[in-house]
């Protein structure tokens, strides 16, 4: 029977670029299919912060930051809890990823142009002992460029190889059905959509206006995972994090909806680990859409104040920046689906920056003078991101007097769940730990531990002072919802990305990578994330699969 293709790629992400990349290097030629029109390619990852997880670099070293292999897989293995049998080879992939992040990822993507911002942040602090969930030490390198600039190089390989006819980029192709020739996964059968001009990230038509049918000798699924459907969230939460949000904000664009990974299912796939998810805690609603529903993650310091639903103080060690599925499971089990964040204008300027692409113009610009310019403007004032939602962001409640924060907290969720005179006491107890160098407060001793390391001193901490003080203010107070954004569970797979059915042995011709395979394996980090790994993972499993596919195919 005749093939139109080595190898057709669905999903056209940064997994699906990274794959084919690495086939174009080979010689091989492929198919790229991808539901969405031309301007979304890259997916997800464009909308990106472009952090990524390494292990003892360069940037580490020049900030006096002491990391190794062994404590970047003790970190590892700490987080993900692997517990159940199917974690046999998402811990073999763990331990490859860490052996990468701590070898030759940086130069692998330093040969393809990628370079790094120089200030290294400390994601997912733990706060427990050292065999637990946390980073022992910063180890979140953002790209220079932030999400474009990491897609960038591959994009451009890909579509060098189109120019040399290795490469068919289909978009506006859904594919809804796998199939197998004498037991080999060969065939992709779909619907062809009807043209979107929709800009990337908005919703397309679903239109359909004929069928395809094409065959390979091997298909690699690179579709993502379920973030944007929220009634699939839903389905697969696990019971161990309580009920499942009434309301939800999306953290990615409503095409991420896992629908693939059933066909892939139904192909004879082994989909494992699907209530392993991977949600923020702390969504804002995004005053300037994107797509519906459209949530932007806060990615704090630790200073502000962590309050439930009714004003209470969330228990040790659940600060700003320190377990996001902990604090998940707390909020999921309170009665109430959303938090607060009580802090300052000294603070919000200082500790504030917000998850994305686009609301990071002078990194993703790749301007030294805007960056240079937004670390000066910290100090008296909030960046212009920052500002842009204190001002139109429906979660935020701006005032200079504790009691019209109180007022306007209340009238944003329409109950009376704050009480004034308690949130004065927490504050003022709070306050007062500030002044006591023997403070029994964890999180103002924790404060005082992010200003140790340079960089959190330099960008990300605000020097200790009272929440209260006027010379301060504004005070600000923050509404924080869940946000949908990762499938950790997905496909099984093993070390070659090649599919597995059932009975743990590979379906002939069928590869997966990032987010469908759950970043390698099928739940690569277990039950939680370091941080800085998705996108990594999704390099490292769609390298790892446009190789195997590679040397496959005749």
């Amino acid at each position: 029977m005749a093939q139109d293709a080595d190898v057709i790629v669905i999903g056209a992400g940064l997994s699906g670029l990274a794959a084919t990349a690495e086939l174009v290097d080979a010689g091989r030629k492929v198919i790229l299919l991808d539901q969405e029109p031309e301007q979304s390619l890259g997916g997800q990852a464009h909308w990106s912060f472009g952090g990524l997880f390494l292990v003892d670099s360069p940037e580490q070293r020049r900030m006096r930051i002491r990391d190794s292999h062994a404590l970047a897989l003790q970190d590892w293995l700490g987080t993900a809890g692997f517990d159940r049998p199917e974690d046999r080879w998402p811990r073999r992939w763990a331990e490859a990823y860490v052996d990468f992040a701590a070898g030759e990822k940086r130069s692998w993507l330093r040969r393809r142009g990628v370079r790094f911002f120089p200030v290294v942040g400390w994601a997912e602090r733990g706060g427990y002992d050292a065999g637990g969930h946390g980073n022992s030490v910063p180890r979140f390198h953002v790209t220079w460029g932030t999400g474009p600039g990491l897609v960038e190089p591959f994009e451009r390989r890909v579509r060098e190889g189109a120019a040399r006819g290795l490469v068919e980029l289909r978009f506006r192709h859904r594919v809804t059905g796998l199939a197998r020739s004498a037991g080999t996964l060969d065939t992709v059968t779909g619907e062809v959509l009807e043209p979107s001009d929709a800009p990337r990230g908005e919703a397309s038509n679903r239109t359909a206006t004929g069928t395809f049918e094409l065959r390979a000798q091997a298909v690699i699924v690179t579709s993502g995972g379920i973030g944007g459907n929220h009634d699939l969230v839903r389905a697969n939460w696990p019971e161990r994090l309580g009920t499942p949000p009434s309301t939800m904000l999306s953290g990615v664009p409503a095409h991420v909806d896992g629908l693939l990974l059933g066909v892939t299912e139904e192909a004879g796939a082994r989909l494992i680990n699907r209530d392993r998810m991977w949600h923020y805690t702390e969504g804002i609603r995004n005053w300037n859409p994107i797509w519906a529903g459209h949530g932007i993650r806060i990615l704090p310091g630790p200073s502000s104040l962590w309050l439930d639903a009714r004003g209470r103080r969330l228990p040790v060690p659940l600060f700003p920046g320190f377990d996001t599925l902990g604090t998940l499971d707390h909020i999921m089990h309170s009665g109430h689906d959303h938090t607060w964040f009580v802090l300052n204008r000294r603070i919000i300027g200082k500790e504030f920056t917000l998850s994305g692409s686009e609301q990071n113009p002078e990194l993703t610009g790749r301007s030294v003078p805007a960056v240079l310019e937004r670390a000066r403007l910290a100090r008296t004032d909030a960046p212009g991101p920052i500002k842009a939602f204190m001002e139109q962001g429906a979660d935020f409640v701006v005032e200079r007097d504790l009691g019209a924060l109180v007022r306007g907290m209340n009238a944003l969720t329409g109950e009376p769940l704050i009480e004034e005179e308690a949130l004065r006491r927490t504050l003022v107890q709070r306050d007062r730990e500030i002044a006591n160098p023997f403070t029994k407060d964890l999180q103002v001793t924790a404060i005082r531990g992010t200003r140790r390391f340079l960089g959190d001193r330099l960008i990300r901490t605000a020097p200790p002072h009272r929440i209260l003080d006027p010379k301060a203010g504004p005070l600000v107070a923050v509404r924080l919802n869940i946000l949908t954004r990762k499938t950790l569970g997905g496909l099984e797979t093993d070390l070659s990305s090649r599919v597995l059915t059932e009975d743990g042995t590979p379906l002939p011709g069928l590869y997966a990578a990032g987010e469908a395979a759950g970043f390698g394996g099928g739940g690569v980090h277990g039950y939680r994330s370091l941080e800085g790994t998705f996108l990594g993972g999704c390099l490292f499993s769609g390298r790892a699969a446009g190789r195997a596919a590679a040397a496959a195919v005749s």
